[in-house]
């Protein structure tokens, strides 16, 4: 344990770089840590204390909640109502955004917006799951409304995901690099333990929903073919890995390269993945980490939000294979 730096203490050592914030953006960022603590150990313990299963309600996107999506949902508001940081937080569960209206948060200068748990289908099974958070600064001058939360991506003041898996690792970039902290049980800390994180420029694993295949566009099918077409100069063919939760998928191709796609489909025209807490987090951790994402067509990041709960297609990972998808995709017919 020498040496070792925990979350905490890497957020003061940073927190110079953000002059403006007079230490709001510390506080908010370890009020996440707090709460991914919080839903980590439940998630950990979930068959044993009834919290698989479906909660018996659904979300605005139409799906099925699970017990633990709305358990990790309020834990995520109530830390960040606790701590005051935080005026506003536009969660996937929620169909509106909940303003944090208490004595402490009023004049509060950020905005979340948070998936608290994705992949949560995927806890009856032990797989990986995780959280995915963007911040924002209001812009209002008064108080908060939803034009401040519809900001594009490249106004994020920090994104991250938190993965709850054989480890617990949190993932952040506050525009200054990426770095990964893995939580240590033993003394209840996230330590840095994945400094300066870098995707590789290229890669050979290729995550996507085959089972999909005849509804995706033509350009995804041509990509897809030259993905497992042999050819030992490019490292073909790629290696096949999708869990059904973008944090375990996004995590994995972030260690060792390769690209992330959820196309538009012929149910999805406007893709199924949502821009504000999902999509837009993940572009600027991947971009930091010197990646690309984009919705086939144009970044990710500069895409303008029109709604709270807002789709896209997402293309995303090492920079050269986003490209070489690009290009097929422009080349193809859009048919479906």
């Amino acid at each position: 344990m020498n040496n070792v730096k925990t979350l905490g203490q890497f957020i003061i050592e940073k927190q110079a770089d953000f002059p403006f914030a007079k230490g709001e953006l510390s506080r908010l960022l370890r009020d996440l840590g707090i709460a991914a603590k919080i839903v980590n150990r439940e998630v950990n313990k979930a068959g044993l204390v009834n919290m698989l299963g479906s909660a018996g309600s659904g979300n605005i996107q139409g799906e099925n909640q699970q017990k633990l999506d709305v358990y990790a949902n309020e834990q995520f508001i109530a830390a960040l109502k606790h701590g005051g940081e935080c005026c506003i937080v536009a969660s996937e569960e929620n169909e509106e955004i909940q303003y944090l209206d208490t004595d402490v948060s009023t004049d509060a200068s950020y905005i979340v917006a948070i998936d608290p748990l994705d992949g949560s289908s995927n806890i009856d099974v032990n797989i990986a799951v995780g959280t995915i958070f963007s911040i924002f600064r209001k812009r209002s001058s008064s108080r908060a409304t939803l034009d401040d939360v519809l900001q594009k991506g490249t106004c994020q003041v920090a994104a991250g995901y938190i993965i709850y898996g054989s480890s617990t690792m949190l993932v952040y970039t506050t525009g200054k690099g990426v770095n990964g902290f893995t939580l240590d049980p033993s003394i209840g800390e996230f330590c840095l333990s994945h400094p300066q994180m870098e995707i590789p420029a290229n890669g050979k694993l290729i995550s996507i929903n085959e089972g999909n295949y005849v509804h995706f566009p033509e350009g995804v099918k041509n990509f897809i073919k030259y993905c497992q077409a042999e050819d030992l100069s490019t490292n073909r063919p790629f290696t096949s890995r999708y869990t059904g939760a973008m944090v375990a998928d996004i995590h994995r191709i972030l260690i060792k390269g390769g690209i992330f796609i959820y196309p538009a489909t012929a149910a999805y025209r406007n893709g199924k993945l949502r821009l504000m807490y999902e999509c837009n987090p993940m572009a600027m951790i991947v971009e930091q980490a010197g990646g690309k994402a984009t919705d086939g067509h144009h970044r990710i990041l500069d895409l303008e939000p029109q709604m709270l709960h807002q789709r896209t297609p997402v293309f995303i990972g090492s920079s050269e294979l986003v490209i070489k998808a690009e290009l097929m995709m422009e080349a193809a017919d859009f048919v479906y």
